[in-house]
């Protein structure tokens, strides 16, 4: 928990959160998500934050407690405390999918001389790379054959003409409605929010959370500027990940996670209208 005094107030938060929030309110009205439904997730989450993050060393966290804490009525409290917080699974598809895409893309076996993955044979002699092989060094629970079914559907990969399986991106990029995707947008934001938040309580920030940023921009420069960031980042994004991957052959293992992502953005700046109302 960080000193009180270094804490924002309330009235200092509303306008970013209105800010960051916006997006989220526009998914939610693009999903179905009314206002209601996302008032009961808020509630839930107040809960169950209050419940855990915030209890006293030594002492009993009591639903009058959660009460003050939130402005949540105590019956309703009571009603929602051991709830648990929204589920927070990795999909399965996810993870194995994830895991041999990062082997194929890292692993100076599977990767041409430049570092791109090559074209796998199903399967190969001993002693040669394959799909095959590739899948039976992240898991043996899966089938390659069944894997190499899914990913064809899925796009994930391509068989050339020489009956070569091809990956199809050189990182993986789930398509528009997967529940993969939705998984790495909750992933993804929780953290970088999670290092964003945890900056702004510290005296001394303890984690790397920068951007580039340029206002009053042509569309030309605006998209080339865009094109260049994806290249740079692409680019260290691979190079962690061969790293990472590496690494982790020598590793005892334990119970610490690690993320590093990258995001580039760019849009027509919003204007005020006459009644001083963003629209954007």
């Amino acid at each position: 928990m960080s000193d009180a005094a270094q804490d924002p107030t309330a009235e200092k938060l509303y306008p970013p959160l209105a800010r960051l929030l916006r997006p989220l309110v526009r998914l939610c009205i693009r999903a179905g998500m009314t206002f209601p439904a996302l008032c009961q997730l808020l509630r839930e989450l107040y809960v169950n934050v209050a419940e855990y993050d915030f209890a006293l060393p030594g002492k009993e966290q009591t639903d009058s407690r959660v009460s003050l804490l939130t402005g949540i009525h105590r019956k309703e409290v009571s009603r929602l405390r051991g709830a648990g917080a929204p589920v927070n699974a990795v999909p399965a598809s996810v993870s194995r999918t994830g895991a041999i895409i990062a082997r194929w893309i890292a692993s100076p076996r599977y990767c041409d001389a430049a570092g791109a993955p090559l074209p796998l044979p199903r399967t190969a002699d001993a002693g040669q790379p394959s799909f095959e092989e590739l899948v039976a060094s992240v898991t043996r629970d899966l089938r390659p054959r069944a894997v190499l079914d899914e990913w064809v559907d899925r796009r994930i990969v391509t068989i050339d003409a020489e009956d070569r399986i091809a990956l199809a991106e050189a990182a993986f990029i789930p398509q528009h409605g997967d529940d993969d995707k939705l998984y790495y947008f909750g992933r993804n934001l929780h953290d970088h929010l999670a290092a964003s938040v945890a900056n702004v309580l510290a005296a001394k920030p303890p984690f790397v959370e920068r951007s580039v940023h340029y206002d009053g921009l042509s569309a030309e420069l605006a998209e080339r500027l865009e094109a260049r960031s994806r290249e740079l980042a692409l680019e260290m994004l691979q190079q962690l990940n061969r790293e990472a991957n590496a690494a982790c052959e020598s590793d005892a293992g334990g119970d610490h996670r690690w993320n590093c992502g990258v995001y580039v953005f760019r849009q027509k700046e919003p204007r005020e209208d006459d009644a001083g109302a963003i629209r954007g």
